[in-house]
């Protein structure tokens, strides 16, 4: 998935058509609410469309567990600036797992929970004469992911 939301990501800021795009059931941390992708063998996917007039290269490489991605073309595109609104949050809920080898009065983070949201996605295009433009980009639905942690308990 961090494959899908980097493709997601360089496909808008190149102001590709986005043709199919499905949220995580849960957020990420490794892009913002809103600009993640999630695919499902059969059941979900990504695609988007090369809606220029020329061909495009997708250039990845890993690199020490990192990620670089991009899109080639002819064209330049415009400025893409994404914008958010979290229409509610669901706070996290914190699950604690007994563990008697911590010291007493001691917690360790096993799993960094994150809020659950509901947020619409816009983006703004401008283009080289200065004009700008408002797409909307859909409403994404995140459950809470909770927190796992593990303290001491005799």
């Amino acid at each position: 998935c961090k494959i899908s939301s980097t493709l997601y990501n360089i496909a808008v800021l190149a102001n590709l058509e986005i043709v199919e795009r499905h949220n995580h059931n849960m957020p990420v941390p490794y892009v913002p609410y809103g600009q993640d992708a999630t695919v499902a063998y059969g059941a979900k996917d990504f695609k988007f469309k090369n809606n220029t007039d020329f061909p495009i290269l997708i250039w990845a490489q890993g690199i020490d567990n990192i990620l670089y991605m991009a899109l080639y073309g002819q064209e330049k595109p415009p400025l893409i600036k994404w914008q958010h609104q979290f229409l509610n949050r669901q706070p996290a809920p914190v699950i604690y797992k007994t563990n008697p080898n911590l010291t007493p009065n001691t917690e360790k983070i096993l799993i960094e929970g994150m809020d659950g949201a509901t947020v619409k996605s816009w983006i703004l295009i401008t283009d080289r004469e200065g004009n700008t433009t408002r797409k909307y980009m859909g409403t994404s639905y995140y459950n809470p992911m909770p927190y796992i942690i593990e303290k001491y308990d005799y």
